[in-house]
């Protein structure tokens, strides 16, 4: 884990999570590096698994009318291979954003983004209850967005204590 990681390293992936984009030579200077040694730590950070990917954020948006809904599904006791097929067809639905299996009443909590709540209604019946194993659903739908962000918040990791 984070066991292995220095005050530079955590520097390094807190401008990561500000801006990917950045260049290395910028990315040095504002963790107080030359380049080599940056990007070395950098090549380091990706091959431990550190960074897994740099994406684009992309602005909802500027795509029209969308809503975010959490919907909470109950599950039957599946088989290995039900099982599986579940998470193979939550992982082929663009749509959902999201899944985490949950304690409590329900069994699975997945966030979708949707246009609307007709298209949301739709898409209930034509696919997540179609989905091995989904007894019963319940959703929340949510009025707004009133935080967003993707960063681990890295000050909560006590770094190593060599650089």
């Amino acid at each position: 884990m984070a066991e292995g990681l220095s005050k530079v390293d955590l520097r390094i992936l807190e401008q990561l999570q500000l801006d990917s984009s950045i260049s290395s030579g910028e990315l040095a200077e504002k963790v107080g590096l030359s380049q080599s040694p940056c990007w070395r730590r950098l090549q380091r950070l990706k091959e431990e698994g550190y960074i897994r990917g740099q994406v684009a954020l992309l602005d909802p948006a500027k795509f029209g009318p969308s809503m975010y809904i959490f919907a909470y599904l109950e599950m039957a006791t599946l088989s290995d291979s039900a099982r599986e097929e579940f998470l193979r067809k939550v992982e082929l639905t663009p749509e959902i954003l999201e899944c985490h299996a949950i304690f409590g009443e329900m069994d699975i909590m997945i966030k979708v983004i949707a246009p609307s709540m007709d298209w949301y209604q739709n898409f209930v019946f034509k696919t997540l209850l179609k989905f091995p194993g989904v007894k019963s659903l319940r959703s929340t739908v949510t009025l707004s967005q009133l935080k967003y962000t993707t960063a681990i918040p890295l000050r909560n990791y006590e770094p190593r204590s060599a650089e």
